[in-house]
């Protein structure tokens, strides 16, 4: 009798996906404006000084620390400078009325806010002694000239977007956005909209996988719902994979005599990875889908059919990956140590994530179904309580929290 091979973990199941991804190399260059959410192919290095030019914090007035040791110093305002115009040298025993941005006249070296100041005429009188360099931004001192502002494998946000157009960045090269195809298996799926036959259930997975593809700035084909049969599912294998990077299907990855996933990938391609040790989401499976005529097979990740399975695998693994496929080196989600507001007194032998909401109080609550068939826990929750295998919880133990927040983008 041939010994089943242990089940592989969360981190051995994600290790092995993560080195088996191979990067996109193609790249786009687009206008900056367009680039939210895309990933930077290339490091971007700065060709100017940010700012360039000393200039003030503050509105006040510029002036010459030298000029103001007494406690309430006396000059004449010779010039009033606003941002964007060039300035006069300051003279000794004058100052210069200034707004927030604008550069600083040669000969000053400090600016008093102007809430410190009391004008008369054309003659301010300084409350207080500033020290040299008070209230100064000094040219450079956000960002060099050579220096690399961002490296490339950055998924580019709004901030970064606003970075790249400081240093006067019209465009960004960007990795091509990964070609997925999704599909979904079972003859008792319908969609929205259709009656529902007797056994029947809505397609809920297409919608949740979709939108998280999207998430992800992924261009998705969508194969529909594909019959419970082993010709239907390869052809459609055959051709998802001639068009698309990737393919992702829901259900029919158990074992079951109507689960046509395993033996329709392994008669097109391979599987090298088949089920792994969490809850909810056991029945997970990775492996490639031969192009015809082409060297590179399609990568293909089978999700389980159950909608909490299929979403909270999708998060653990899927996300992962398809942001390793373009380019991004650090992919694991930022987690929390939190306060367990519940029991969870019995412990599984395999890895659990339970869906969990923050309290008030700051710690977390459970949902009271963790059933992985219970899609309501996904939209109730901020998040997953990262449970090892054999652990169990009481009230007041810290636990791993996961924010969906750092999951869903």
């Amino acid at each position: 009798m041939t010994e089943k091979k242990p089940m592989l973990s969360a981190q051995q199941a994600l290790d092995f996906l993560l080195s088996a991804a191979r990067p996109i190399t193609d790249a786009q260059t687009i206008p900056t404006l367009d680039a939210n959410g895309r990933i930077l192919a290339l490091a971007q290095t700065s060709q100017l000084n940010v700012p360039a030019v000393d200039n003030t914090q503050m509105d006040g007035y510029a002036v010459r620390a030298a000029d103001c040791v007494g406690a309430a110093a006396k000059l004449t305002v010779s010039q009033r400078i606003a941002a964007g115009h060039v300035p006069q040298a300051l003279q000794a025993g004058t100052a210069a009325r200034i707004f927030t941005g604008a550069m600083i006249p040669v000969g000053a070296d400090a600016v008093v806010m102007q809430e410190m100041c009391e004008l008369e005429g054309d003659v301010v009188t300084v409350k207080h002694a500033p020290t040299s360099g008070e209230w100064i931004r000094r040219t450079g001192e956000d960002i060099q000239a050579g220096s690399v502002i961002l490296a490339a494998g950055t998924r580019l946000r709004a901030q970064e977007l606003g970075l790249a157009a400081s240093v006067g960045l019209a465009a960004l090269p960007v990795v091509r956005r990964p070609k997925v195809a999704v599909f979904f298996t079972g003859d008792e799926l319908a969609m929205p909209g259709e009656p529902l036959k007797p056994g029947a259930i809505y397609n809920s997975n297409r919608f949740t996988l979709r939108g998280l593809l999207q998430n992800l700035g992924c261009d998705v084909s969508d194969y529909g719902i594909v019959p419970d049969s082993l010709i239907a599912t390869r052809e459609t294998l055959r051709a998802a994979a001639a068009e698309n990077d990737m393919i992702i299907t829901s259900g029919g990855v158990s074992v079951g005599e109507e689960d046509h996933i395993k033996p329709a990938v392994e008669a097109e391609g391979r599987l090298s990875m088949w089920q792994i040790a969490i809850k909810p989401g056991k029945p997970l499976a990775f492996g490639e889908v031969n192009r015809a005529g082409r060297d590179n097979a399609a990568f293909f990740i089978g999700l389980p059919g159950n909608p909490v399975s299929s979403f909270v695998t999708f998060l653990l693994f899927v996300r992962p990956f398809i942001l390793r496929l373009q380019g991004v080196s650090d992919v694991a989600p930022k987690t929390y140590a939190m306060r367990a507001d519940f029991a969870w007194p019995k412990a599984d032998k395999r890895n659990e994530f339970l869906r969990a909401k923050i309290n008030a109080n700051g710690g977390l609550d459970l949902f009271d179904n963790q059933s992985s068939a219970v899609l309501t826990s996904t939209a109730w929750g901020d998040g997953l309580v990262d449970n090892p295998a054999g652990r169990t919880i009481a009230a007041g133990d810290a636990v791993r929290f996961i924010p969906f927040n750092e999951l869903l983008y």
